[in-house]
């Protein structure tokens, strides 16, 4: 796994905790020491992202990795049709806030991530992973933000457990920039 952070608009680097460990006075662990172990050895070392599905909007995408330019802002993906993952940052499933970014539209129609505005509260986001496994999210709420005013801290933060970001433009299209003026961004856990 590859880790590259820098500037602010990076994920952060992470703070790992440990789990509650057993006393020298326990026979043996608890079941929410064993919870505990089992979650952080879960969310240690997953796997690359390969696969993302929202079956509440019918979407589903292959993912790519995406690099940070610079300056440390993620470069949006090449293509239209695909989604990708900032590869600075944790895979899905890992301790913190991994970041899945995607377009909303192209010259030609809509893109990617069109449908991540009918998003609700609760609904289900499933990231399949090179492994086999698939980790799955619900969808606590979704924000829209000036561009040049994204909060770094909420969106690309540590978090105390694994979360999702799903980033697309949103808001107005700026004709003279051919840019949309705001981001729409997607918070899961």
């Amino acid at each position: 796994m590859r880790r590259l952070v820098t500037g602010t608009a990076a994920l952060t680097a992470l703070a790992c905790a440990t789990p509650a460990q057993a006393t020298p006075t326990q026979a043996t662990p608890t079941q929410a020491d064993t919870t505990a172990a089992a979650v952080q050895a879960a969310t240690m070392q997953a796997a690359d992202p390969i696969r993302l599905r929202i079956p509440s909007i019918g979407l589903t995408t292959r993912l790519i990795a995406l690099e940070l330019d610079r300056t440390g802002k993620l470069i949006a993906p090449k293509r239209y049709d695909l989604a990708g993952w900032n590869v600075a940052g944790p895979e899905p499933g890992e301790k913190g806030a991994a970041v899945i970014a995607g377009h909303v539209d192209s010259r030609t129609g809509p893109a990617v991530f069109y449908g991540l505005r009918r998003l609700k509260h609760g609904d289900r986001i499933h990231v399949d992973r090179a492994d086999g496994s698939t980790v799955t999210f619900k969808v606590r709420r979704l924000a829209g933000y000036a561009k040049n005013r994204i909060p770094d801290k909420q969106v690309y933060g540590s978090t105390s457990r694994p979360e999702l970001r799903l980033i697309t433009c949103g808001g107005p299209f700026d004709k003279e920039r051919r840019s949309y003026r705001d981001n729409l961004v997607i918070f899961a856990s």
